[in-house]
């Protein structure tokens, strides 16, 4: 195999969000209008700008090494067990939360269980997800693949979708009330197995996977940095969160040390008034772009 590395960019609501990770992960990529191949600052890697939708397909076959898709579509398209999973990056269009299918019906509609869409007419893009939950509940009904605009369909076009919500907000706008969640989906760094199973393309993409989640790692955090007596270092560590382990090094003045630790960037507000009360001096506040465990 050659040392290049075909690697998957999701195209559409997560190719912002990808490329922004990659930034903070140390990798610039370029997007040209009309071009489907990004520009990436290694010239060992050679992106293509692929749907999520159709990413695990292409990793799957061996067209692109490795690619970034959500666990949905690794599970529509029948890919799980042929595709190698090398890690989860729990990221979205929206926020760092994980998106959810959910069954999704108009407010004043009967249908209240699985058992109630016996024979009903179901709108969705992940058909073959539906059709599977529907069958776990011994449940048969006419399930139809939408373009788009799924919200809207109920009642006059279906009787129920499964919609993808982060928040809820657009099924809320459209009168619609959520009857059950059918699945719960994270993006997944996913790779074809001969490619993982090549030395030097399995050690390329876990150096990209390690720098991506110590990016993602970092976000919300801060480094915090401060010099502290001797005699006060029992009353600043109680300060600080009991899950976090500082950094203790001594100065040159040996009745003081310098003491650093990590973290949640909304504490800092409410912590370094208390850590000054408890005797902390000079305290620096430092942005962090990756944390690598």
């Amino acid at each position: 195999m050659s040392n290049t590395l075909k690697l998957g960019l999701p195209a559409g609501s997560l190719q912002d969000a990808t490329a922004e990770l990659f930034r903070k992960a140390g990798y610039k990529v370029t997007f040209a209008s009309r071009s489907y191949y990004p520009a990436i600052d290694d010239p060992e890697i050679h992106c293509t700008l692929i749907r999520a939708q159709e990413m695990a397909r292409y990793v799957r076959d061996g067209s692109l090494d490795c690619g970034l898709t959500g666990l949905d579509w690794v599970v529509e398209n029948d890919a799980q067990g042929a595709v190698t999973e090398l890690a989860e990056l729990v990221f979205s269009k929206v926020s760092r939360r994980p998106v959810r299918w959910v069954l999704a019906v108009p407010n004043d509609s009967p249908i209240h269980g699985p058992k109630d869409l016996q024979g009903k007419r179901i709108a969705t893009e992940v058909v073959n997800i539906t059709r599977k939950w529907l069958a776990s509940h011994g449940v048969t009904a006419n399930v139809e693949f939408s373009w788009g605009a799924t919200e809207v369909k109920p009642p006059r076009l279906a009787d129920a979708i499964v919609e993808v919500t982060e928040t809820g907000s657009s099924l809320r706008a459209n009168n619609l009330r959520i009857v059950a969640d059918i699945l719960t989906s994270t993006t997944r760094f996913i790779a074809n197995p001969a490619a993982a199973a090549d030395p030097w393309k399995r050690r390329k993409m876990d150096d990209l996977v390690m720098m991506l989640k110590g990016a993602m790692a970092a976000e919300g955090r801060v480094g915090l940095m401060m010099n502290v007596r001797k005699t006060d270092l029992t009353a600043v560590l109680a300060e600080l969160p009991a899950l976090q382990k500082p950094t203790i090094s001594g100065l040159s003045d040996p009745d003081w040390v310098d003491v650093m630790t990590i973290i949640a960037e909304d504490t800092v507000r409410t912590l370094v008034p208390k850590l000054k009360a408890a005797g902390a001096c000079g305290i620096v506040e430092y942005p962090l772009n990756k944390i690598i465990d």
